[in-house]
């Protein structure tokens, strides 16, 4: 009887030391579960770094970020990292030279004459500068770039809306880079820079060939009654000519044009204001037309045939690749007429 009893004292013995040995490693491996989650998981996909696990060659990818944070000129916006429908009110050139195609842009810019064929399919979103709330809309999408801070309020209800003022952005590489950085193709932008500047040189040599150094270039536009002149810095061919190829205005007004960017003149003020060579913006007239004109004619320009007359559907344009086009294209007749 005793031995039996010593027997089974010894196996409840054995049991409950299983169990009890049981309850400590189940214990264990709830707390290492848990201090884990609250210390590496929660945080690390906060924070978006990734780590190592303790003992385990194994890393943890984070997750990526869905938006970013970016300075404007309406303070910080956050914004997609990855935006599939973009609503491009401006800057549209710079967007397809990245291949970024929006849902939607104004009917203006869809019919620009350097890149119309690249937007087939594309909506379109209202009267350019005068954005439709409803077309829009009902685009549904997820980042609005515009150039007018005036309809910011409105377009912020839509969706994250970007506004980059007319002229922040100075030039072709500014504008490249700065929507390279936007999208995540920083590569793709200096790739694209980097045969931009290529052409733009060979262009640059072949007018540096054959037109003086010293020889003066205007930027103008016939508006009816109105003769305007421009900068280097507001479409009608100021970029290509005086930022692409490098060639100056005429010295008594070079730095009132660079500054003002454009200026309404006079008949009586054309001979300050015209250069060796005119490029003028004219949807009504031709060059004929300038050099049978007895104010025109009298300006040296004229009289030697250097004015070069294109419609608005070509000056208009300052996106990187209508200046691209526009350069090469004033280079090809720089290079004719100089002959």
């Amino acid at each position: 009887m005793r031995t039996k009893q010593q027997g089974s004292r010894r196996f409840l013995a054995f049991i409950l030391s299983v169990v009890f040995l049981t309850g400590l490693v189940l214990s264990g491996c709830g707390n290492t579960s848990s201090s884990n989650s609250d210390a590496g998981g929660t945080k690390q996909a906060e924070s978006g770094t990734s780590s190592t696990v303790s003992g385990s060659d194994t890393a943890v990818e984070p997750k990526e970020a869905k938006i970013k944070t970016i300075s404007t000129v309406n303070g910080d916006i956050e914004v997609p990292v990855h935006p599939q429908r973009i609503v491009a009110e401006e800057y549209l050139g710079s967007l397809i030279a990245l291949q970024v195609i929006p849902v939607g842009a104004p009917g203006l810019t869809l019919n620009n004459y350097y890149f119309k064929e690249a937007l087939a399919g594309v909506a379109d979103s209202g009267v350019y500068g005068k954005p439709s709330a409803e077309s829009i809309m009902s685009l549904n999408p997820d980042l609005i770039i515009t150039g007018n801070k005036d309809v910011y309020e409105m377009l912020s209800k839509i969706a994250p809306t970007l506004v980059i003022p007319y002229g922040q952005l100075k030039n072709v590489h500014e504008e490249l880079t700065y929507f390279g950085a936007l999208f995540g193709k920083e590569k793709e932008a200096k790739a694209w820079l980097a045969d931009y500047d290529r052409r733009i040189m060979a262009a640059k040599a072949k007018v540096d060939a054959v037109i003086p150094a010293d020889a003066s270039f205007s930027i103008m536009e016939d508006a009816g009654k109105r003769i305007l002149v421009y900068g280097d810095n507001f479409g009608r061919g100021g970029q290509p000519t005086y930022q692409a190829l490098g060639r100056k205005p005429p010295a008594g007004i070079a730095d009132e044009i660079m500054e003002k960017q454009w200026a309404e003149i006079s008949a009586e003020l054309l001979e300050k204001y015209a250069g060796d060579y005119i490029i003028m913006t004219s949807n009504e007239r031709t060059a004929a037309d300038f050099q049978a004109d007895t104010i025109w004619s009298s300006l040296p320009a004229v009289k030697n045939g250097h004015i070069y007359v294109w419609p608005e559907e070509r000056s208009w344009y300052y996106d990187p690749l209508a200046v691209l086009a526009q350069t090469e294209e004033l280079a090809e007749w720089l290079t004719k007429s100089a002959k």
